[in-house]
């Protein structure tokens, strides 16, 4: 006993109490704390895959939002089954006698000017509106987010240089630039999208260096440097994630937007050409002056389809703000 005490006195160092000499006591505590860590990292990471039911949970709450979301739906459905649910071809001629026909249990929505079925042309002017601006938004998104990344996160030369160029053309109306593409390389859909996207990214790319210009500063972007965390890893993994929410809201209102310039480019003809259907070029077909007074179905039924789209996705917009905004939902 004497020779155990006298080793216990040989490590004990001075201003540390010396270990307990049972080793067997300090199991149920270490266990203890040991599971406890296990438990509140289970939570922990519970909670991090619930983030996103959470913001689904919330969106579904939203009244105005679940509207948005079925409008939305319904035009996506209508746009990929529109060779099932047209009766018609989209510049199918029912009848050019029975041009500019009323609408009957025949034909719902009418006949056009040129004797062609109004619902059918409809139908197929979906599919163009939703593939303009979806892909608008992609393009958008792959030019404007490493951009902006690149400027936020790094800062100082790099930034000033980047974001002066996105001022001179920020400052350009974006519906002029894109005309201007248009008349270089023709219209069409192809061209109508990526004019879209090639000019529509600086507004993205504003937002996200915002961003990364607020959480670069954070502890754990410091914590992972430290580490040796190169600037391509912290980007990646850390900020990107981070800053996700704007970034998805900012590209559902996009969406509305590309639509409407999309319609507003085939009412003055250099969209989407003939035969081709688009809800913008039925608006400038219906727009004549005799059709107009006499005919109102042919402008009404285009108007209320870009209408109702617009205002599908900015309700689902402010829907997914207000989801995924965690700190308003505390």
């Amino acid at each position: 006993m004497a020779e155990s005490q006298a080793r216990v006195a040989d490590r004990t160092v001075v201003g540390v109490p010396a270990p307990t000499v049972g080793p067997i006591t300090d199991v149920p505590e270490v266990a203890r704390r040991l599971s406890g860590l296990a438990v509140g990292g289970e939570l922990v990471a519970h909670r991090q895959r619930s983030l996103w039911g959470d913001a689904w949970r919330r969106l579904l709450q939203n009244k105005m939002a679940v509207a948005g979301l079925f409008v939305v739906s319904v035009f996506t459905l209508i746009a990929v089954f529109a060779p099932l649910i047209a009766p018609y071809a989209q510049s199918e001629v029912v009848d050019y006698r029975l041009a500019r026909t009323a609408p009957t249990w025949l034909w719902p929505m009418g006949l056009d000017q040129n004797g062609r079925d109004i619902f059918s042309r409809l139908v197929y002017g979906a599919r163009v509106s939703l593939v303009v601006g979806v892909l608008s938004q992609l393009l958008i998104l792959a030019i404007g987010l490493p951009i902006g990344a690149l400027a936020g996160y790094y800062g100082g030369k790099v930034d000033n240089f980047i974001m002066r160029s996105v001022d001179v053309v920020y400052a350009v109306p974006q519906i002029l630039l894109v005309m201007v593409f248009l008349n270089i390389f023709g219209p069409g859909l192809v061209n109508i999208f990526i004019a879209i996207g090639l000019i529509g990214w600086v507004t993205l790319a504003r937002l996200v260096r915002g961003q990364f210009l607020a959480l670069r500063e954070q502890e754990y972007v410091n914590a992972s440097k430290v580490a040796g965390a190169g600037g391509s890893s912290i980007i990646i993994r850390h900020l990107m994630p981070n800053s996700l929410t704007p970034v998805i809201v900012s590209l559902t209102f996009g969406i509305p937007t590309a639509i409407f310039t999309e319609a507003a480019l085939s009412f003055v003809g250099v969209g989407i050409l003939p035969p081709q259907a688009s809800w913008g070029q039925m608006v400038g077909d219906a727009s004549h002056p005799g059709f107009i007074m006499t005919d109102p179905f042919m402008l009404l039924f285009p108007v209320l389809a870009i209408g109702l789209t617009m205002l599908g996705f900015t309700f689902l917009g402010d829907g997914l703000r207000d989801a995924l905004d965690v700190r308003g939902s505390d």
